[in-house]
């Protein structure tokens, strides 16, 4: 039969699966021989077979009453005894802490009867007894029963203990309909299970998703022999930490509160005092609480939050757990365990995240003025920017070249605004996700960017939110780590760790510079996957191989064919003849070449990816209506056949003869590079011309889109007859983002050196969903639903598009065992996913320049990961 409550002497943090990570720490607090007061653990299994059942499960109430009497029989006290009565508390506690987001319920068994034996353990403090009942009724009725927390509130020192008592009772019968309980067994049942219940709660489940902490986990629940420290200036409570939670910092950090509960000090209705006062005011306890402390740390080998409550001078340990902490303090505290020899270089990359490196790594706003916040996006790319607000990209390129801020404002990007994207300190859309055009350009050029920002009414010249009419060059600020806008111009903090990776701060300049510096060097070593860097222009190669890149992943060539280029890219559409389509290729081919130039001198030595031409060609021409609307005018005005009207009616005809219903299943990537002859070629040749102009230059071209391999094989073919002409070497492969495409890849493996996934488009094909439009249509139903975790465009689907990298590895690599495979995906530099591809057996991932330190980190994280899990 399954057992569904241990004593805390059964326990150990081993069990924190079962136990919760409370119930394990009080557990290995017992065995460790510190002062916790007696008490017992519900189990996880109770919880979730409560939930599943709506009730609870058979032979819970027999273990439950079992484990009472023993704990009865510590305390030395029966719960419900007239004259000298034990209350407990019973406190939520789930495998991964939760603060906050769950229901406690103090001073349980406290009943009409008990209330006076209560006082008399208290020397006769009537007043602390018949307090303890109040705060009883309160916490019961709101969490319990659901009574709303305002009907309790009272003017505490207007009235007696006991009028307070009479009035929140009838607050209580009046909401519930009944008197409140006075069988103590019955409050601790109904207890408990409010606390199962509290498992699904809106604010745990709204927490659990932002943590990606796995809905089925369900919360333990902790029976404790209550303390207290509200019995008079020689009790109290408080919190206390290790180190500074905050800098990493050795010392003594921390809250008391004399006279008073935890949960005072977690309300804040009373101004607590440094923990180093205590020492004055009860050494005895301080010195005790130090060296517990200090033992605690030694044990866990790492930062420990404790709470404590000292009851008459008597101390007693409440909880422990191994403490939260900023990114910060995370780096510092590592390597500072590292110094103590607590623990090895392999474990402190365990102690740090990529999350929160991406978070040191970006500037941050300071709120503490309390700036006006109007509007909440899509986080999508982190940071924070401040600017004038501009709707035109040119404008934005203008106003930003005299010096000026600008955040560009739009409802959508495209890459006609990338002039505007690169000259803005932030990019604010009122449409699209986190893979949408602005995020992603965003990302790979480290701009802060809030997308879907719906709240936004942009029209001509201004836009409208929260009330306020924003003008074009009014200033706003917008944070790209947590999705808000704000009015006007807030402070921003600037990062020293990305100084430190663009090599004008000093790594051993702080401790915390120090500590990055250390791990990510320690990062390097470790890790077998390599990492590149997603990377069009010179400056972000030269950006991407200061951040540590060992080459690029992905170049995307179209981004090259905007601006002055414009013009050519229309000749090329427009060509009626062969001729006219060589001449457009042929001015093309010099601007291209210097552009690669560029490339292979920054990343000299180090490998270039080079991926031809992707997005359909009727990008680079104007839209059909606005055009038709233009040939229109212009005919009803009687305009004649001049140069200008003649040059839209021919665009016209373009737009019409290449229009799409859907353009990103149609005319783009290797389909356009057969479609358009020389296309491809004139591609291939700037690489080949470029690369010997350039001294360690390593190119690699990418075939877009391929879905069959004889696509590959018609591009490949004429790829290698021009670098045979130039005696240019250079690998030649694929991206592998067509589903069709990862289930044949034992076919297409036969003509590619190298595969890339582009997890972009494999996620988009595989799931059916349009990255533009669905993350603002529906995803967040998806997500309160809970069908997904997190959006699959953040982060990889390990069991859909993730098989289908497997299969494609797999079968890729028996078909060809020298076959090298990456990923330039926005998964490339996603922490979670960097993992998977560690798993799958890729050779490299590529990601953002400002996400090459993070990807470092998590492939080091990922190998340490995989070698532990061997050695088990």
């Amino acid at each position: 039969m399954t057992k569904y409550v241990y004593d805390f002497a059964e326990g150990s943090k081993e069990l924190k699966d079962l136990l919760g990570g409370k119930g394990g720490n009080l557990a290995e607090m017992v065995n460790l021989g510190l002062p916790v007061p007696p008490g017992f653990t519900v189990t996880t299994d109770a919880c979730r077979a409560f939930l599943r059942c709506g009730s609870a499960p058979y032979g819970l109430a027999d273990e439950i009453a079992l484990h009472l009497e023993r704990l009865e029989r510590q305390a030395g006290r029966r719960l419900g005894d007239p004259a000298d009565p034990l209350l407990v508390s019973v406190r939520s506690g789930a495998k991964f802490s939760m603060p906050g987001m769950m229901e406690t319920v103090l001073n349980v068994g406290l009943t009409d009867a008990s209330v006076a034996g209560l006082a008399a353990q208290a020397g006769g403090d009537e007043r602390f007894a018949w307090d303890s009942y109040r705060r009883l009724i309160e916490m019961f009725g709101r969490t319990v029963r659901g009574v709303p927390g305002a009907a309790f509130d009272a003017d505490l020192d207007a009235e007696t203990p006991q009028a307070v008592v009479a009035r929140y009772k009838d607050v209580y019968r009046r909401h519930t309909g009944e008197d409140f309980p006075q069988d103590p067994h019955e409050q601790l049942d109904l207890a408990i299970q409010a606390v199962f219940r509290s498992w699904n709660a809106e604010r745990a489940v709204l927490y659990r998703r932002q943590e990606r902490i796995p809905a089925d986990l369900g919360t333990a629940v902790n029976v404790v022999a209550m303390v207290f420290g509200n019995l008079g200036p020689d009790s109290g409570t408080g919190v206390a930490f290790t180190r500074d939670p905050a800098t990493g910092e050795r010392g003594v950090y921390g809250d008391y509160l004399a006279n008073a509960q935890g949960e005072d000090v977690v309300a804040g209705i009373r101004n607590t005092m440094p923990l180093q006062e205590l020492e004055q005011l009860d050494k005895r306890s301080y010195d005790e609480l130090m060296a517990i402390m200090t033992r605690l740390e030694e044990h866990y080998r790492d930062l420990c939050d404790n709470e404590f409550t000292i009851e008459r001078g008597k101390l007693w340990m409440l909880q422990t757990r191994v403490g939260k902490r900023t990114a910060a303090a995370a780096f510092v505290i590592a390597t500072q365990l590292v110094d103590e020899g607590m623990i090895d270089l392999d474990e402190a990359l365990g102690r740090v995240t990529g999350a929160q490196l991406a978070q040191l790594m970006f500037p941050a706003f300071d709120l503490s003025g309390r700036p006006e916040h109007i509007a909440t996006g899509v986080a999508a790319s982190p940071g924070a920017a401040v600017g004038a607000v501009v709707f035109d990209a040119a404008r934005a390129a203008e106003v930003a070249a005299r010096g000026t801020p600008v955040i560009l404002v739009r409802r959508e990007t495209n890459p006609d605004d990338l002039p505007g994207m690169i000259a803005a300190q932030g990019i604010l859309t009122s449409r699209g996700g986190k893979t949408s055009h602005a995020a992603v350009v965003a990302r790979g050029m480290g701009k802060t960017c809030v997308c879907g920002a719906d709240e936004l009414d942009i029209q001509p010249g201004r836009f409208t939110a929260g009330g306020r009419v924003v003008s074009e060059g009014d200033l706003i600020s917008i944070d790209g780590t947590t999705g808000r806008v704000y009015l006007g111009q807030v402070p921003v903090q600037p990062s020293p760790v990305v100084r430190y990776f663009e090599g004008t701060r000093d790594p051993h300049s702080d401790a915390l510079v120090s500590a990055v510096d250390r791990l990510l060097a320690h990062a390097d070593k470790t890790r077998r996957l390599a990492v590149r860097a997603n990377a069009d222009t010179p400056a972000d190669a030269a950006r991407a191989r200061r951040f540590g890149a060992q080459g690029i992943g992905l170049c995307r060539t179209e981004h090259m064919f905007l601006g002055e280029r414009r013009t050519l890219v229309e000749r090329l559409i427009l060509a009626r003849t062969p001729g006219q389509r060589d001449a457009a290729l042929a001015e093309l081919l010099p601007l291209q070449r210097g552009d690669f130039v560029g490339l292979f001198q920054a990343m000299a030595g180090l490998p270039v990816t080079i991926r031809l031409i992707d997005p359909p060609l009727h990008e680079f021409l104007p839209p059909l209506e606005d055009l038709a609307v233009r040939v229109a005018r212009a005919e009803e005005r009687g305009e004649g056949p001049g140069e200008h009207l003649t040059r839209d009616r021919e665009l016209l005809d373009a737009v019409h003869r290449m229009h799409e219903e859907n353009p990103m299943l149609g005319l783009r990537g290797v389909r356009l590079g057969l479609v358009v002859p020389g296309l491809f070629a004139m591609q291939v040749r700037a690489v080949a011309e470029a690369a010997r102009l350039v001294d360690g230059a390593r190119p690699e071209i990418m075939v877009p889109l391929v879905g069959a391999v004889e696509e590959l094989e018609a591009v490949r073919d004429e790829a290698q007859r021009i670098l045979r002409e130039l005696g240019v070497e250079a690998r030649i492969g694929t991206m592998i983002e067509v589903p069709r495409a990862a289930l044949t890849a034992g076919d297409i493996a036969r003509a590619a050196d190298f595969f890339s996934f582009g997890t972009n488009d494999l996620t988009q094909m595989g799931w059916g969903f349009s990255r533009d439009d669905v993350e603002g249509a529906f995803f967040t139903r998806y997500l309160e639903l809970g069908i997904f975790g997190v959006s699959p465009f953040e982060s990889i689907d390990r069991d859909g598009v993730g098989r289908l990298v497997r299969i494609a590895v797999d079968e890729g690599r028996a078909a060809r065992p020298d076959l090298h495979i990456g990923v330039c995906g926005e998964h490339g530099g996603d922490p979670d996913s960097i993992h998977f591809f560690h798993e799958a057996g890729l050779d490299y991932v590529s990601c953002s320049p400002y996400r090459v330190p993070v990807a470092r980190l998590e492939a080091a994280r990922s190998a340490v990961t995989a070698a532990g899990s061997d050695t088990r």
